[in-house]
């Protein structure tokens, strides 16, 4: 059975989240050892539109290997 769409899109949101979590705390630690000072606000809507982006590209790449499973699958049973 393959992944519903509304389950490659949950599973999406909860990685790109767990990531964003992550990506928002480097930021804080890492921008300025490169001299870029940046607010926490600043910061979050860096961190939401590269999470928009991110949730955009592995629905899709989540889709796209499900599909192909799902053919594999079926020119296997014949």
């Amino acid at each position: 059975m393959s992944q519903s769409r509304l389950g490659s899109f949950i599973e999406a949101l909860i990685n790109v989240a767990i990531g964003f979590s992550i990506n928002f705390l480097a930021n804080l630690l890492i921008f300025p050892l490169f001299g870029f000072h940046i607010t926490l606000g600043e910061n979050f809507v860096m961190g939401i539109l590269y999470t928009a982006i991110s949730v955009v590209r592995s629905y899709t790449i989540r889709r796209w290997f499900n599909a192909r499973i799902k053919r594999a699958a079926e020119r296997m049973a014949g």
